[in-house]
């Protein structure tokens, strides 16, 4: 999806609600996003993507990956290895509000700990023997003696909501393999079954879902870069999305 369509939408989705552009624009909220990449034994990749129940006041209906908004807490949460170098050098790009590197942490954390409620997955490492709670909200890691690790996650897109909308959020994709996944729940989904209809599928069919529009995008993007670096390094190119006067700007981290 072309940065022009992408502007499209918001106008005519604007409209519709009847939001004010020109209204004193609300401060993005720090949010964050896990895709989980499964590659077959065919060399297809799926990934992992669940439906917002209807009963939701934003996005009703719609098919997204695990995540959500950025907890105080979350810039507490040990964990077991930290960003990969390039990785972080490219959080660190743009950054504006944040203003410590605990809360660059906190994206990854969140992204982690929201997969785990929404998805009922444990991304991170097993470890050996006692080891100090990780902290608020990964109770259920610490049962298990798994301890969230950042190490493996690839930064792969950023996108803040345009003004005039009723909730804004500068959201960070991260992507990661499923063979991170040290658990996961017997029930098949989230504690907090934020969710449903969770499944895997190739990201061809995941971009004929019922998608928000800038999740299509960031599918697209996502695609593009693995057809040239089917491993996802560190220092790949991280498309960033933002307003700037009035439509969509798109430049590579």
């Amino acid at each position: 999806m072309s940065t022009e369509d992408l502007t499209k939408e918001v106008k005519v989705e604007r409209a519709e609600e009847n939001n004010d552009p020109s209204a004193q624009p609300l401060r993005p909220k720090d949010a964050s996003t896990l895709l989980i990449l499964d590659r077959k034994e065919d060399g297809s990749l799926h990934l992992l993507m669940g439906k917002r129940h209807m009963a939701h006041k934003f996005m009703p209906g719609k098919f997204v990956f695990p995540g959500g908004r950025v907890d105080s807490e979350d810039s507490r949460v040990k964990y077991v290895r930290d960003y990969h170098p390039d990785v972080l050098a490219k959080l660190n790009y743009d950054k504006k509000q944040i203003k410590t590197e605990s809360r660059l942490r906190a994206l990854a954390i969140a992204a982690i700990r929201e997969t785990y409620e929404e998805a009922g997955l444990f991304v991170g490492t097993k470890t050996e023997g006692n080891s100090e709670p990780a902290g608020p909200g990964f109770e259920a890691f610490d049962e298990l003696g798994i301890q969230p690790d950042l190490e493996p996650l690839r930064f792969v897109a950023r996108a803040i909501t345009p003004p005039g909308r009723t909730r804004r959020f500068d959201a960070r994709f991260f992507a990661v393999w499923a063979d991170q996944i040290a658990h996961k729940l017997e029930t098949g989904i989230g504690p907090t079954e934020e969710l449903e209809e969770l499944q895997w599928l190739p990201i061809e069919q995941c971009k004929e879902l019922d998608l928000p529009r800038i999740t299509l995008a960031v599918l697209t993007d996502l695609e593009n870069r693995l057809a040239k670096d089917p491993e996802l390094s560190p220092n790949g190119p991280v498309p960033y999305y933002y307003w700037k006067n009035d439509g969509f700007a798109r430049e590579e981290i």
